[in-house]
């Protein structure tokens, strides 16, 4: 007699092998009745590895038959009356799958009818269908006997790996990345933050990633920052010291200005955003901070926004005073700071409150 079952799920006889311990059959219908309870009371480790290693056994087999049947319903065409756009889309909609994983099964699905040995160590379990789809991407039938026994050793990872190496690519897959660059940028939330979407052939991406990350070392760490979970605002920090480097070299400083619009009102309440020309907007003590190192023109406007007066220009620290205070300080002066590079000259009484641009005046 069969113990008491508590909780069982309903699994189609066909789908399941005999596996002794969880499984026994109902008297009332022509179904296998899992145990859920043996999870509870526990099972012989030997017993339990042995009855997980069946049924990847009996998955892999029937992951084989799936993907047998996926390869002649491609070519029967059947997603075309299912409102679908392709094979992959049907699967996808139909099994739930991703688009990439859907249309790596069917790509794998047709290799493995002209891989017979690949295909046999699949629906012996020999081979998992992570692996298996991996190793499709390259293996030819002169090939396939070796890179069965080697796929049988190693990670799926590295499969997919040496799959990205060996997978042939056309001059034109070389190309089309070239034309597909791009950098683009936006700011949202309501004007407060910036966003930055890059795209670059890979090895040009490789450039980019080694700079930020090379210079990213460089910089001092800010407080609270310490561990790994930062690395994406140091590399952030980067990019900015980067840009800004290369902004303050710029043979034409007026062009490569970046102008901030701030009334008198906003800068003397605070409770209004100052717009950056060409989209973005900065709290009234970023402003405030930007007057101090940066070159300023005073614009009068009416309430209309209409300029009523101009100003002249009041420069930052000329070269040989920046000389000089980098030649006094030898690295920034921030308590606990010590940056040596993408250092700038700051007035130690903010130039809104009459701090004058000279080199005893500034840090």
């Amino acid at each position: 007699m069969p113990r008491t079952i508590e909780h069982v799920v309903l699994i189609p006889r066909q789908a399941l092998p005999k596996i002794r311990s969880i499984v026994t059959l109902s008297t009332d219908s022509n179904e296998l009745l899992f145990d859920s309870s043996v999870m509870k009371t526990g099972l012989s480790r030997t017993a339990l590895i042995g009855d997980m290693d069946a049924l990847h056994v009996r998955t892999c087999a029937d992951q084989r038959r799936l993907f047998a049947l996926i390869a002649e319903a491609h070519r029967r065409g059947l997603w075309m009356d299912e409102g679908a756009r392709d094979m992959a889309h049907w699967l996808w909609m139909r099994y739930g799958l991703s688009d990439w994983k859907a249309r790596r099964w069917i790509a794998s699905a047709l290799a493995l009818e002209r891989l017979p040995r690949i295909s046999a160590a699949f629906a012996r379990g020999r081979l998992g269908v992570d692996k298996v789809v991996e190793l499709t991407r390259f293996a030819t039938p002169e090939t396939e006997e070796g890179l069965t026994s080697w796929a049988e050793r190693v990670s799926a990872g590295c499969i997919r790996r040496r799959g990205d190496v060996e997978t042939a690519r056309t001059i034109k897959d070389a190309e089309d990345a070239e034309r597909s660059r791009r950098v683009s940028w936006w700011t949202f939330d309501d004007g407060r933050r910036f966003g930055l979407l890059t795209e670059l052939p890979a090895a040009a991406g490789a450039n980019v990633a080694r700079a930020i990350d090379r210079l990213a070392e460089t910089l001092p760490i800010m407080p609270g920052e310490q561990d790994h979970s930062s690395v994406e605002a140091r590399r952030a920090d980067a990019l900015v010291a980067m840009c800004s480097a290369q902004v303050a070299a710029d043979p034409d400083p007026d062009r490569a200005t970046v102008v901030v619009h701030a009334s008198v009102d906003a800068l003397a309440s605070g409770d209004r955003g100052c717009q950056i020309e060409g989209g973005g907007i900065v709290h009234p003590e970023t402003a405030r901070r930007l007057l101090c190192d940066g070159r300023l023109q005073v614009v009068l406007e009416d309430g209309d926004g209409t300029a009523v007066g101009l100003g002249r220009l009041s420069r930052v620290p000329s070269a040989a005073m920046s000389r000089q205070l980098r030649y006094r300080d030898a690295e920034c002066t921030f308590p606990g700071c010590g940056a040596r590079r993408f250092t700038q000259a700051h007035h130690v009484t903010w130039w809104e409150h009459g701090g004058k641009t000279t080199w005893t005046t500034s840090s």
